[in-house]
C-alpha cells in the first residue's frame, strides 16, 4: 500500500480545491445514500439542493417523439451517422453555433445580436468559465465577486488555473443588493494584499438569490470596470428562468446602450442546462466581444469539446421557431408557479424568504429557528434538517452568505406531490422549534403564538388541497 500520496501525486491531486467537502456537497450525499421515494423509500431524503429544471421536460419529450429525424440513432436520422460521427472542426457545427445565437438573442427579447463566430463551445459552464479565467488571469491574480455566489465557483475558477476570489460582501439590509461602495471596499482590500485585480464576476438571474441585476446596478458595474480597466465576466446561465417582473436584461443590452464601454473588457458565460434543463448534454458557451479571448478560448476548447451528435439534434430543436417560443412562455409559467407553492407554504409557516423573479430556486430565511446568530447555529439547524427532517437543502454558508441562517431551496426538480410531502417535513420542523422555544420561555412568544402557528399549518394543508392552489394547476404537472 502507497503510503505518502502527497510525495508521489501532484498538488493539485492531493489538494481540497474542487470544494468536495463541504455542506452543499454533503447534502448530496445524503441524498445519494438514501433518496425519497414515494413508495419504495417514504422517509428517504428529499432533493432540495440541486438546480435543475424538469418542470417542462413533457414538452421536450413531445418535440423529440415528433421530430427524429433530429438524431442520428433513428431510423430517420441515420443516414447522417458518419458525417456527424467522423471528425469535426472544434469551433462547432456552424449550424448549432447559428441556433445557439438565435436563442440567446430570443431569450434577451431580441433586444441584441450575437455572432456565431464569437460562440465557443465548452463542456458546460464549468469548462466556460475556468476556460475565461485562464484567458484573463494569472496564478495569484483575483475576480471580485458578490456575495452570496454559487459554491462551484470556488471549483470552477480556482482549482486549476491558481485565480482567487474576493467576496464582495452584500447583506439583507437592500436585500443583498450590490453597492459601488461594495465594490470599492472589495476592490482596495485586493491592493492592500497585493492582489492584482483582473475582473468582477456577476451572476445573473443570481444563483442563490433568484434575483435579476437591474439597469442601474448593470451600468454601476460597467462603470466601475471601465474606471478600473478590469473585466466583467456575466453569468447568464439562468436568464431564461425569469417568471416575473422585474425581468432579465443582458450585459449585452447595457454594453449595447453604453457608448463608452470597452468591449474588450466584455465576456458572457451561458449554457443549455438551466434554460432548457439540458444539464447532462454538457452544453457551455463563453461569449467574448475580446478577438483575443475568443481565439485563445477556441484552442482552448479541445479539452473540453461538446459531442457533435448533441449539436445536431439540438440544432434542429433551437432552430424550431414554434417549439422556442411556447417551451419559453410555458416554462416561465410552470417555473412562477412552482415557486409560488413553495413561498406561499413557507409563507403559511411564518418563514419569509427573498422576493425573486428568476431562478430554480428561493432564498428562505430561517434566521429565527437559529439557536444564536452564529455560522456553527447554521450548521446545527442544517444537519437536523438533513439527518431528522430529511431534506437537502444547502446552508448559506456554502454560498459565503455574510449572514448566518438562510438557506437555498430548488423547487423545478420534483413532481408536485414531493413538493407537497417536503413542505409538510418543513412545517413540522417550524411547529417543533416553536414548541421548544415556548417550552424553555415559559412566557407567550412575541412573534407569533403557537395557536396561530397551528391555524397557519391548517390553513397551509387547506391551501394545497383546493382546486384552486397552484399545486394543482396544470401548469406545474410534471412526469415522474
Amino acid at each position: 500500500m502507497l503510503r505518502n500520496q502527497d510525495q508521489i501525486l501532484s498538488k493539485i491531486a492531493n489538494n481540497d480545491g474542487h470544494g468536495e467537502n463541504s455542506a452543499f456537497f454533503d447534502g448530496w450525499k445524503a441524498y445519494d445514500a438514501d433518496p425519497y421515494h414515494p413508495t419504495l423509500n417514504p422517509n428517504g431524503v428529499i432533493q432540495m439542493g440541486l438546480a435543475e429544471n424538469q418542470l417542462s421536460m413533457d414538452l421536450v419529450e413531445e418535440w423529440v417523439r415528433n421530430n427524429p429525424k433530429a438524431s442520428i440513432c433513428t431510423a430517420e436520422g441515420a443516414s447522417q451517422f458518419k458525417d456527424i460521427a467522423i471528425y469535426q472542426d472544434y469551433h462547432g457545427l456552424p449550424e448549432f453555433r447559428n441556433a445557439v445565437a438565435r436563442f440567446m438573442e430570443k431569450v434577451r427579447g431580441n433586444r441584441v445580436r450575437f455572432d456565431p463566430d464569437r460562440i465557443v463551445l465548452s463542456g458546460g459552464a464549468t469548462g466556460a468559465q475556468e476556460t475565461l479565467a485562464f484567458c484573463l488571469a494569472d496564478p495569484g491574480d483575483a475576480l471580485l465577486v458578490p456575495t452570496p455566489y454559487y459554491p462551484g465557483n470556488d471549483r470552477d475558477l480556482t482549482w486549476r488555473t491558481g485565480v482567487e476570489l474576493i467576496p464582495i460582501v452584500c447583506d439583507s439590509s437592500n436585500d443583498f443588493k450590490m453597492t459601488r461602495d461594495a465594490l470599492e471596499t472589495a476592490y482596495k482590500k485586493a491592493q492592500e494584499s497585493n492582489t492584482k485585480v483582473k475582473g468582477l464576476l456577476l451572476n445573473n438571474p443570481s444563483n442563490p438569490l433568484g434575483t435579476v441585476l437591474d439597469r442601474e446596478a448593470l451600468s454601476m458595474a460597467m462603470k466601475f470596470i471601465n474606471d478600473k480597466n478590469i473585466h466583467l465576466i456575466c453569468d447568464e446561465i439562468y436568464s431564461a428562468t425569469f417568471f416575473d417582473e422585474p425581468g432579465f436584461i443582458s450585459i449585452a443590452e447595457i454594453m449595447q446602450e453604453s457608448p463608452d464601454s470597452n468591449p474588450d473588457l466584455i465576456h458572457i458565460v451561458y449554457s443549455l442546462s438551466k434554460d432548457l434543463g439540458f444539464p447532462g448534454f454538457r452544453v457551455g458557451i463563453l461569449y467574448s466581444y475580446n478577438d483575443a479571448v475568443v481565439n485563445c478560448a477556441r484552442k482552448m476548447s479541445s479539452f473540453g469539446l461538446v459531442s457533435t451528435q448533441t449539436q445536431r439534434l439540438l440544432a434542429f430543436m433551437l432552430s424550431d421557431d414554434a417549439f422556442v417560443e411556447k417551451f419559453l412562455a410555458e416554462s416561465a409559467a410552470r417555473l412562477g408557479a412552482r415557486r409560488g407553492v413553495l413561498c406561499g407554504g413557507l409563507a403559511q409557516m411564518g418563514v419569509g424568504s427573498l422576493k425573486g423573479s428568476a431562478g430554480l430556486y428561493c432564498w428562505m430565511d430561517l434566521r429565527r429557528l437559529l439557536k444564536a446568530a452564529t455560522f456553527e447555529a447554521e450548521m446545527e439547524l442544517w444537519r437536523v434538517i438533513v439527518n431528522d427532517v430529511r431534506i437537502n437543502v444547502s446552508p448559506g454558508a456554502s454560498f459565503h452568505c455574510s449572514e448566518p441562517g438562510w438557506f437555498r431551496v430548488c423547487f423545478a426538480n420534483m413532481d408536485d406531490e414531493t413538493m407537497r410531502v417536503a413542505l409538510s417535513r418543513i412545517s413540522k420542523l417550524v411547529m417543533q422549534t416553536n414548541n421548544s422555544e415556548a417550552a424553555a420561555a415559559r412566557k407567550p412568544c412575541r412573534r407569533r403564538s403557537k395557536l396561530e402557528i397551528s391555524l397557519s399549518f391548517k390553513r397551509m394543508d387547506e391551501i394545497m388541497m383546493s382546486p384552486h392552489s397552484p399545486m394543482t394547476s396544470p401548469l406545474v404537472r410534471t412526469r415522474t
